[in-house]
C-alpha cells in the first residue's frame, strides 16, 4: 500500500477519532483548571470555619488530587475506552504499584495520622526527621518545614512520624537555660545579685515560675552558675540572646571576670 491509498484511511481516522481527542485533551486542560478553583473555595470554607490551618492544608491536597483523578478518567472516557474495564485494570494496576510503592503509601497513611492525631500544626516549630523549623505546610506525602536561615525541608512523613518529634511550639512557655561562669577570686554573692537583678528587670521573664540561680559546677578555671528563667516559648530566642549580652555587661562593669581556660604551671629547679 502505497502513501495514495493511505490517505484515505489516515482522513478517515482523523474524522473518527479526530474530535475525541481535541475533545480529551480539553476535558484534560478545562477539567484541572475547575478542579483548582473548587479546591481553593473548599480552602476558603474551611479557614472562614476556623478549620485547623493543618488540616485545611491536607483536606485540599486530598480533594485536588481526588478530582484530578476523576478529570483523568473522564478524559480516557471520551477516547472511548471503557472506564468500567478501565477503572477495573486502573484498580489492578494500582494494587500492583501499590505494592511497588509502600514507602510512598505509608507517607499517605502517616500524613492522615499526623492530622488526625494533631501532633504537629501549621505555624510551629519542631524538630524531627533529621531537620528543625517551622511547618508551613502538612501534605499528603511529606510536611514543608521552613528552617530559621528561610530554606524549605520537604520532610517524608513517613520518616517524621517514625522518629522523636519534638515540638518547640506546643507549650505556651519554656525554660532558658544558660550558665556564667566567674573567677575564683570573685565573690559569689555579688555575682548572684547581679544576675537577679538583671532578670528581675526584664518583663519578659516570668515571675512564677521563679527563675533559679544556683551554683552549679566548681570547674577547672571558674565557678559556674546555672541560670534558669522561664519565658514564653515566643520570647525564647530574644531573651536567651538579650540576658547574656546585659550579664556580661554587668559584671564587666562591676569588675568580675568572666575566665578563659588556664592552667598553674609550676616550675622546680634542682
Amino acid at each position: 500500500m502505497d502513501i495514495k491509498e493511505l490517505i484515505p484511511v489516515i482522513q478517515v481516522y482523523v474524522t473518527k477519532f479526530g474530535f475525541n481527542i481535541v475533545a480529551s485533551i480539553a476535558i484534560i486542560f478545562l477539567g484541572m483548571w475547575i478542579s483548582k478553583i473548587i479546591t481553593n473555595i473548599f480552602g476558603k470554607v474551611l479557614t472562614k470555619r476556623n478549620i485547623d490551618p493543618t488540616l485545611t492544608g491536607f483536606l485540599k491536597s486530598a480533594l485536588k488530587f481526588t478530582l484530578y483523578l476523576f478529570v483523568f478518567v473522564a478524559a480516557v472516557s471520551q477516547l472511548g475506552i471503557e472506564t468500567t474495564s478501565f477503572i477495573a485494570v486502573l484498580g489492578a494496576a494500582g494494587l500492583a504499584v501499590g505494592f511497588a510503592l509502600q514507602g510512598s503509601l505509608s507517607n499517605v497513611a502517616a500524613g492522615i495520622m499526623l492530622v488526625l492525631f494533631r501532633q504537629v500544626r501549621v505555624g510551629q516549630f519542631i524538630e524531627g526527621g533529621g531537620t528543625s523549623g517551622t511547618i508551613e505546610r502538612v501534605g499528603i506525602f511529606n510536611t514543608t518545614l521552613t528552617t530559621p536561615d528561610n530554606k524549605a525541608v520537604y520532610v517524608p512523613n513517613s520518616k517524621l512520624i517514625n522518629d522523636n518529634i519534638i515540638n518547640y511550639s506546643e507549650k505556651e512557655t519554656r525554660r532558658v537555660d544558660l550558665v556564667f561562669g566567674i573567677s575564683y577570686n570573685d565573690d559569689i554573692d555579688k555575682a548572684k545579685n547581679i544576675i537577679s537583678s538583671v532578670l528581675g528587670a526584664d518583663n519578659r521573664i516570668l515571675k512564677d515560675p521563679k527563675p533559679m540561680i544556683v551554683v552549679s559546677e566548681l570547674a577547672d578555671s571558674s565557678v559556674n552558675f546555672a541560670v534558669r528563667p522561664w519565658v514564653k516559648s515566643a520570647d525564647y530566642w530574644n531573651v536567651y540572646f538579650d540576658t547574656t549580652e546585659t550579664i556580661k555587661k554587668k559584671f564587666d562593669e562591676a569588675k568580675i571576670s568572666i575566665p578563659f581556660p588556664q592552667r598553674d604551671v609550676h616550675l622546680h629547679q634542682n
